[in-house]
């Protein structure tokens, strides 16, 4: 998904003051079906995924590729955490780029972890890709995604309508021209 054939995968574990950021493990295969078929989760991503066909077609390890994290609360994963680069032909203001995607399990919405995961993970991103920006695509109407992209410094390249709804498309600058925000990596 992400050009890091150069890059030493996985990484370390990332630590942040409450939790680990991970590889992929068999052990997340049933918390990847919760996100994936939960529909306060796809509220906003074109609706849930069928549980039962997601239980047949989601491999033993889910989402196990370069760029891909779960982020773990006390031992248990809690969300998931992707840097992939967008297609060529995907929107021009994205196109090439790196793209921050992430789901969390409701329970754990509004306790800030997706905020501490995500800037872990833009941390991580800026030390093997200096210099390059991410981009954050999420509806307008999803109000705490848009809270979160505007926290983890990304601001509005455009809006534009897709699958019936208005999309936001913000860009992170690097570390360079912006404030950065610090983590604590093992």
């Amino acid at each position: 998904m992400m050009e890091l054939a150069d890059v030493a995968w996985p990484p370390e574990p990332i630590r942040t003051a409450r939790l680990v950021l991970r590889e992929p493990e068999t052990r997340d295969r049933a918390v990847f079906v919760e996100l994936l078929a939960s529909p306060r989760v796809h509220t906003y991503l074109g609706g849930p995924g069928d549980r039962g066909e997601l239980e047949q077609r989601l491999p033993e390890v889910p989402e196990r590729w370069r760029g891909s994290f779960v982020a773990e609360l006390d031992g248990t994963m809690i969300g998931h955490i992707l840097l992939r680069r967008v297609p060529e032909h995907g929107r021009p203001a994205a196109a090439g780029k790196a793209d921050l995607g992430y789901l969390f399990l409701p329970r754990v919405w509004g306790s800030g972890y997706a905020a501490e995961a995500c800037a872990a993970a833009l941390d991580w991103f800026e030390s093997v890709r200096p210099g390059e920006p991410v981009v954050l695509t999420t509806q307008s109407a999803n109000t705490a995604s848009m809270r979160l992209a505007a926290k983890l410094g990304f601001t509005e390249v455009e809006r534009f309508v897709a699958w019936d709804a208005e999309q936001w498309l913000g860009m992170r600058a690097p570390a360079a021209g912006r404030g950065h925000v610090r983590t604590v990596s093992a």
